[in-house]
């Protein structure tokens, strides 16, 4: 059997240890992460591979050569461009004729392959998924199966309001030739969003086996630290290099070491490293070849790479210093401290927990260093979260912080685009977004500039101008020291995680796009929004349904201080809905009310609305994206309880129907269905999967998660 070894990975969420090096030629203690799955493939007997390259595909060329040095026989296969984890298996389909195991170069992992083969030839499979259980499955794609094996389900990277299992797929396929008719030429296909999802629906032999043993994705630095963290404490069965010595000391070659060098194991050197005299060594740490520790430093729980230096009384805690580096006397790294290749830190600086320095750059003598260097201020691993990017104003979101954002954004969008802004009333929005509305023009991008409307009126205007996407900027609803910035498309939706990583790779990387002079892009206020939004509001409606609540229809509204008030009581007006506005008044010191302030303000409109005889109270939130109701007696309705309600009444006045709600809702809803003959569909509980739900289903009812 053949393996293939997808080996194209660039490893951005590794920066800077992949910059001069693909993600599958970083090192764990004594080899590269793609040589320890080469030792796995060799140990089960499979000795033909196939690696598919892409970025800086020479670098794992050179190394492997033909695999002969390794006890295999490569064949390359090269993407010009990415093609996804199925498009590249699919580029080399002329190499693979018969069944064969696809698995990724840069994971580290100790399975026995021997069983997952058995298991796919017993059950005559046309793919076998490797499965393995974890305690955190939110950065996995997680995947159901049944007492057979049979996949039932697939879920990308869920939330923990959707974990429905613990195992998740570990990227380890068995596969007969026959999947690559799912697969089309040259295109961008991932297995586990485009391929196997299709097999599922055409009921295809579609397995998951569920391995023991170690696994683990080397996709961050906390995971690569604690790959070789576990490497070392012996948690993996993988063949070593070198021999052990006493206290845990395990040499690979020759190594030179003082007498009184202490060694608190387990700790791995390499052939040609020197300890000197009075070096104190924590375990687990990892000093590769040829580096060298001098006298009196301090290493604990660190990885150094090979051809470093470490100086006199110099101190490293939980660091990783790349290759090449030069760390001189009295230097002390923090925990998390990543210093890229060929860095030089001078005598006596500090560099500060969890700050990254990309290759080739030179601290001061004495400096202290807090933030990263040529990586932005922030040292965080991804920026979006599940209310877009969030962070504490002045000091999490800086103006500097936000103009570079934008930059990323507008360098993600072709030059001559247009972009939306808009935020609430609050000052601190208004600052930020003015550093935002910076950073777009650098990039070739105009801003058509909204100032402060709510957000469904941003999103609705940022679709019909046409432009290519949108950024809302508002104080959040649970904290009023932070700010949350949404990002929208071009449909005014919230961006997908795609469009999120290719910002997050823009902006970790730097890679901002400078345009020349003429091509700077201009800023502009959009004109008569209201009305545009006011006409379509209406142009959606039914007018047999607007006749039957004119001028019989009562409503209490709480406003909450936001600028909903700005455009819904033109609406209303119109509706000639009879209202009694509360708390209308635009008032930027109102926007954050506490869970008592707004508890108190629904128990005043539950006393309101009985007393004046409306029909409903209602009060919208800050962003004009959420609705609490009290009914006419003043009873307040939970989220859930007035989506079971709304529901009802959408059924019945259409005789049926679908309604869409996310998985964490209630059954209750099928039984509604079901009484009056409707249809319940189940979304991924986030809004963003809502939103496309409702965009590519126009004929639901209605889509809320209360």
């Amino acid at each position: 059997m053949k393996a293939v070894v997808m080996a194209g990975g660039e490893g951005s969420r590794l920066r800077p240890l992949t910059i001069n090096r693909p993600k599958p030629m970083v090192p764990i203690v004594d080899r590269q992460v793609m040589a320890h799955i080469i030792e796995l493939l060799k140990a089960h007997g499979i000795t033909e591979i196939v690696v598919t390259v892409q970025y800086l595909a020479n670098v794992i060329q050179d190394h492997f050569g033909d695999g002969s040095a390794h006890g295999v026989h490569i064949d390359y296969s090269l993407e010009e461009h990415p093609l996804g984890t199925a498009g590249s298996v699919k580029n080399a389909e002329h190499l693979l004729k018969e069944p064969f195991l696809v698995i990724s170069g840069d994971a580290l992992t100790d399975f026995n392959l021997g069983k997952i083969l058995d298991f796919h030839n017993e059950q005559k499979a046309l793919a076998t998924l490797t499965l393995t259980r974890v305690p955190n499955p939110l950065e996995y794609g997680v995947i159901i199966v049944d007492e057979e094996g049979h996949v039932t389900q697939f879920l990308e990277k869920p939330s923990w309001g959707e974990v429905f299992s613990d195992t998740v797929n570990t990227g380890i396929y068995v596969l007969d030739p026959e999947v690559f008719r799912y697969i089309p030429k040259g295109k961008i296909t991932d297995w586990s969003k485009d391929v196997f999802p299709q097999m599922l629906r055409k009921n295809d032999a579609l397995y998951g086996y569920i391995a023991e043993g170690y696994w683990t994705d080397v996709g961050t630095i906390e995971e690569y630290m604690r790959a070789n963290r576990d490497y070392m404490l012996g948690k993996v069965n993988l063949p070593r290099v070198g021999h052990t010595e006493g206290n845990d000391l395990w040499l690979e070659g020759d190594a030179e070491i003082a007498p009184d060098a202490q060694f608190i194991g387990p700790v791995f050197l390499g052939h040609g490293v020197k300890i000197k005299s009075g070096v104190i060594v924590h375990g687990p740490t990892a000093i590769r070849d040829y580096a060298v520790i001098d006298s009196r430093a301090t290493i604990d729980r660190s990885i150094i790479w090979r051809n470093s230096y470490i100086g006199e009384r110099a101190e490293l805690r939980g660091a990783i210093v790349m290759r090449q580096c030069n760390i001189k006397s009295r230097a002390v790294l923090f925990e998390g401290v990543v210093v890229g290749d060929q860095t030089i830190i001078n005598a006596g600086a500090v560099i500060g927990a969890n700050v990254k320095i990309w290759p080739s750059k030179e601290v001061d003598e004495g400096a202290t260093i807090s933030s990263s260097i040529i990586w932005g201020s922030q040292g965080r691993r991804v920026l979006f979260g599940r209310n877009g990017i969030t962070g504490l104003v002045n000091i999490d979101l800086t103006p500097e912080f936000c103009a570079k954002l934008s930059a990323a954004f507008g360098a993600t969008l072709p030059r001559g685009s247009h972009v939306t802004m808009n935020r609430d009333a609050h000052y601190t929005s208004r600052m930020l977004k003015r550093a935002m509305i910076a950073g777009l023009p650098s990039a070739g991008v105009h801003v058509d500039e909204m100032h402060s409307v709510p957000i469904p009126v941003a999103r609705y205007i940022t679709h019909a101008i046409g432009a290519a996407g949108g950024i809302h900027l508002r104080l959040s609803p649970i904290d009023n020291r932070v700010v949350d910035i949404k990002f929208f498309d071009k449909d005014g939706l919230d961006i997908d995680t795609t469009t999120e990583r290719k910002i997050e790779g823009v902006f970790f990387r730097e890679d901002y796009r400078r345009v020349y002079l003429d091509e700077i892009g201009r800023i502009a206020d959009i004109e008569d929004m209201e009305e545009t939004y006011t006409n379509a509001f209406f142009k959606a409606l039914r007018p047999d349904a607007l006749a039957g609540i004119s001028r019989d229809f009562n409503l209490v509204i709480d406003y909450a201080n936001a600028n909903v008030s700005s455009v819904l009581p033109n609406i209303l007006r119109k509706l000639e809905v009879d209202v009694v506005e509360l708390n209308a008044n635009l008032d930027d010191h109102r926007l954050f009310q506490t869970q008592q302030e707004f508890d108190e303000g629904m128990e005043r409109l539950a006393r309101i609305t009985p007393v004046l005889g409306a029909h409903m109270g209602v009060r919208i939130d800050g962003g004009g994206e959420r609705l609490f109701l009290v009914d006419d007696a003043g009873r307040r309705l939970q989220g859930t309880q007035a989506l079971a309600a709304i529901t009802a009444l959408a059924m019945a006045v259409n005789g049926g129907g679908t309604v869409a709600v996310p998985v964490t809702a209630p059954r209750a809803f099928e039984q509604i269905a079901e009484h009056y003959g409707g249809k319940i569909v189940r979304t991924r509980a986030t809004l963003a999967a809502m939103m496309q739900t409702a965009a590519t289903n126009r004929d639901m009812l209605l889509v809320g998660d209360g």
